[in-house]
């Protein structure tokens, strides 16, 4: 079975799935011996690795270059790859350029931004052979248009245009969707709205899988972390133990407990 039909075989028997972050070999040997169900290389990269203020400089060729030292680390995980800013938003055929060399890097899916905006995009790369995982809620890539990194979603209206996007993503045929740092009740009206798991970060505990920016996870990220974030090293023998604890957390649904999530009804 193929990693992303594994992954959302586990979502229909109602397993969550646990996800990270990841961008270099060693630790991607890590999280799969410890089981993780999917890896995201994502252009977080820029602020965690290169020490960018945001992900917008993060490059085509350094995501294929990340994307491939993870995908030779690994055997059997799901890697999910970011469409960094500016390569798939000009068109659908710059799109395929950029997932295309993505996938021949190693990946299994390719991540991209948006809702409406990107079905088309979406549609064209699904019918063409590339598994799309969407992302909605807070737009890391569009920080600068949106009103920085706080929660998104806060009004019925808005709410109600983030569950239209979802749906349809999944009517263009994206595999699955992350939610990012909306309201939890938003996120469980989302994942029971449509039949594509959905990865939680800031969004509650009831969303299909969780994901987590590894170093946060891990607690070396310099600064103040976001409310969603849990320091799994807190306790922990090891940088594997502490992996293992977030995958058993996530799967468990302790994690995101309430102190992790955005509670407030939307308005």
């Amino acid at each position: 079975m193929s990693p992303m039909l594994s992954l959302q075989q586990k979502c229909r028997e109602d397993e969550k799935i646990a996800m990270l972050t990841c961008y270099d070999a060693s630790f991607a040997s890590r999280l799969e011996s410890a089981g993780i169900d999917a890896i995201l290389v994502g252009d977080s990269l820029g602020m965690v690795v290169q020490g960018q203020p945001t992900t917008l400089p993060v490059s085509l060729s350094d995501m294929a270059y990340h994307t491939a030292a993870v995908a030779r680390a690994t055997r059997n995980t799901l890697i999910i790859a970011d469409l960094p800013f500016g390569s798939y938003q000009a068109s659908p055929g710059q799109a395929f350029d950029a997932a295309a060399r993505l996938m021949a890097s190693g990946a299994h899916c390719v991540k991209l931004e948006g809702g409406e905006l990107m079905a088309d995009t979406v549609h064209f790369l699904t019918s063409r052979g590339i598994p799309v995982c969407g992302h909605l809620g807070l737009l890391p890539q569009s920080v600068f248009t949106s009103g920085g990194y706080g929660i998104q979603a806060k009004t019925t209206a808005a709410a109600e245009r983030l569950i239209d996007d979802a749906l349809l993503l999944e009517q263009a045929g994206a595999s699955m969707v992350v939610l990012e740092a909306i309201p939890a009740a938003l996120a469980r009206q989302t994942t029971e709205r449509i039949k594509i798991p959905t990865i939680g970060i800031g969004a509650g505990n009831e969303c299909d899988g969780q994901v987590l920016v590894l170093y946060d996870m891990l607690g070396i990220t310099p600064g103040k972390t976001p409310r969603f974030v849990r320091n799994f090293m807190d306790g922990a023998s090891s940088i594997q133990q502490a992996i293992e604890h977030y995958i058993a957390a996530v799967k468990d649904g302790s994690f995101p407990a309430h102190q992790h999530s955005y509670l407030k009804p939307v308005a």
